[in-house]
């Protein structure tokens, strides 16, 4: 059974992610439902929140006046902490009971809400970490105009929270919540398909789609928004995806830290060979024009993988000449290039890997929007970092669908643009 934590601070959206994953199948367990029951009239935790904050905290029916103890929580910090000795524990067990019964029914997955996820520690229980996010300033807007509170309380519900850039920073899948309700469907959509192995009608297995060979506008002949291109990616189905622009890493690095679990940073380094090879997993720039031997090493030296595409093409792949001299550096071969049109070249690619037992990649070579996503690895779910990959990449297999030979046209073009 596949479990999701799934988190955000308030005001984000996380629980209209979650109807749109239940919509597509998913068990969602909420722990604000949990929390209420946990403290419903007649139950022994109701009773301790009373006998802990007094009996202005429960209404004439006998059930808890929430308004009276988010006043009282909201100015003493000491309080939270005592009402969440109370009602922690017992969450955590109606957590347990809950899920316990899905596994029991054959659920495969199952969506745990939690909004204080990270503040109790629970990172570690899950399979998945995703965090819906906004910008403060629209979550304040929805809480002031969807539950009435005022700006003082947001601020105190707020601070009680941990900042999100930091959740952000731990999670696997990040989705972001600034525009519409529509946006946010369809990117909980492609976020839930990634997770599950859904992707799109005629998709290849279960696990993630990640398309190792992508660029932007950082490349001399690409004119893709950096933006546009995950958010293209994310709309093809991808789960992961590898930004590899030539000679440059900005547009990698800066989308890895805004899109944490998506996107792998690399670049596809012009050695001094004239011939192409790309780094992944990478921290720091290497200069175009550095010998192959030296790239390699470079790449390694990062902790990186060493990714050689389309290895037999003529001219940026070199026909194969410098592989035998950066052969035990290499730890990808790219067994399908979406813009190669001679498909032999793919087949050669994939026998020398095969040959030396290394993992197979795939890749688009995208150096348009339309291109993105068109070659791709089915792999199972892995850990970001490169021994997973490579683990993943293992168990995998490649995909693809040759692209239009007029996606050249729209490189040479971008060449001649300023």
């Amino acid at each position: 059974m596949l479990r999701i934590g799934l988190t955000g601070n308030i005001g984000s959206g996380k629980s209209s992610v979650a109807r749109v994953w239940e919509r597509l199948g998913a068990r969602v367990v909420d722990a604000d439902i949990l929390a209420r029951r946990a403290v419903e009239p007649g139950s022994p935790g109701l009773e301790r929140v009373r006998a802990a904050f007094g009996p202005d905290v429960t209404a004439a029916d006998g059930s808890l006046d929430r308004g009276a103890l988010r006043r009282i929580v909201l100015a003493d910090p000491s309080a939270r902490k005592r009402l969440e000795r109370i009602v922690h524990p017992e969450v955590a067990r109606l957590r347990e009971e809950e899920e316990a019964r899905l596994l029991a029914d054959g659920t495969t997955a199952v969506v745990h809400d939690i909004p204080l996820l990270f503040e109790v520690g629970l990172q570690d229980a899950f399979d998945v970490l995703v965090v819906v996010d906004a910008p403060e300033e629209v979550r304040a807007a929805r809480l002031r105009r969807d539950r009435g509170l005022s700006d003082d309380e947001i601020r105190g519900l707020m601070a009680a929270q941990m900042p999100a850039a930091e959740k952000r920073a731990r999670a696997d899948l990040v989705i972001d919540n600034g525009g519409t309700l529509e946006e946010l469907e369809r990117r909980a959509e492609a976020a839930w398909s990634r997770m599950t192995g859904g992707a799109e009608p005629g998709g290849a297995g279960e696990g993630l789609r990640v398309d190792m060979h992508i660029h932007t506008h950082c490349s001399f002949d690409c004119r893709s928004d950096r933006d546009a291109v995950v958010e293209r990616a994310l709309e093809a189905g991808l789960g992961r995806l590898c930004i590899t622009d030539h000679d440059e890493i900005e547009a990698a690095l800066d989308l890895a830290e805004r899109y944490p679990g998506v996107v792998i940073p690399g670049e596809e380094v012009k050695t001094a060979e004239r011939v192409d090879v790309i780094g992944l997993f990478l921290r720091e720039w290497i200069p175009g024009g550095t010998p192959a031997r030296a790239t390699c090493e470079l790449i390694r030296d990062q902790g990186g993988l060493v990714y050689v595409p389309h290895p037999f093409a003529g001219g940026k792949g070199g026909g194969g000449r410098i592989l035998p001299e950066i052969e035990d550096l290499v730890d990808i071969v790219e067994g399908f290039n979406a813009r190669l049109h001679d498909q032999e070249l793919n087949h050669r690619a994939q026998r020398w890997g095969r040959d030396r037992d290394l993992p197979l990649g795939a890749g688009s070579d995208a150096h348009t929007l339309g291109e993105v996503g068109r070659a791709w690895a089915q792999v199972p779910w892995f850990d970001l970092e490169p021994a997973a990959f490579l683990t993943a990449l293992r168990a995998g297999a490649i995909h693809g669908r040759e692209s239009s030979r007029l996606v050249h046209v729209a490189s040479t073009v971008a060449k001649l643009l300023p």
